[in-house]
């Protein structure tokens, strides 16, 4: 095979793995987008702060609720109902269950996206579990809250919409283990202090 055509096969071979690593790049550039331009039904993490979106008169609206454990999540995380019917132009609350199945304290964040995407906009959260971490004890499990509205301004083609929340692990170990190790240097201290006696 001559130079050229050594030189072509290089140039595809970088060419092949530059493609594979671009599109395994691509999903947390495109999550970036998503929460910058609050495209693919991202939901902007902070509560609302107009308080006059209720309005008399709303139309028929079907909330479905859907939960996703991120990888490596073991709790227990699911809605209390899986779906409800509102009225647009109404506050509504729902709640998520969630339970802690390890033996150690954990740490999560929810995130949440709605379904069709073009619906984002016209939800308002009064208050979410979404918009801080929580931290539950070994087996300890709670309600979680979320006071929503869809104002009048959502297209009247959508007739149904899907909110979906994902729970991540955000627990910091290294704090867990470093406490840990000041407890088991604290333990020892006592140990010597009382052979010292």
């Amino acid at each position: 095979m001559n130079e050229g055509g050594k030189r072509t096969i290089k140039l595809l071979c970088f060419a092949v793995v530059g493609m594979f690593t671009f599109s395994f790049a691509l999903v947390p550039l495109y999550d970036v987008f998503c929460e910058i331009t609050g495209l693919n039904g991202k939901v902007e993490l902070s509560a609302t702060t107009n308080q006059n979106l209720e309005t008399e008169e709303g139309r028929d609206l079907a909330i479905q609720f859907v939960s996703h454990n991120n990888e490596q999540m073991p709790w227990i995380f699911r809605p209390s109902e899986d779906s409800i019917k509102i009225q647009t132009g109404k506050f509504h609350t729902a709640t998520f269950y969630v339970k802690n199945t390890t033996d150690r304290t954990m740490t999560a964040q929810a995130i949440p996206s709605v379904a069709p995407s073009n619906a984002a906009i016209h939800l308002k959260k009064l208050e979410c579990f979404c918009f801080e971490q929580q931290e539950l004890a070994p087996g300890e499990e709670a309600l979680l809250p979320v006071k929503l509205i869809f104002d009048d301004e959502l297209p009247e083609s959508i007739k149904s919409v899907v909110l979906s929340y994902t729970i991540f692990d955000i627990t910091d170990y290294n704090d867990i283990k470093l406490t840990e190790h000041d407890n088991e240097h604290d333990h020892h201290d006592g140990h010597d202090m009382e052979s010292t006696l």
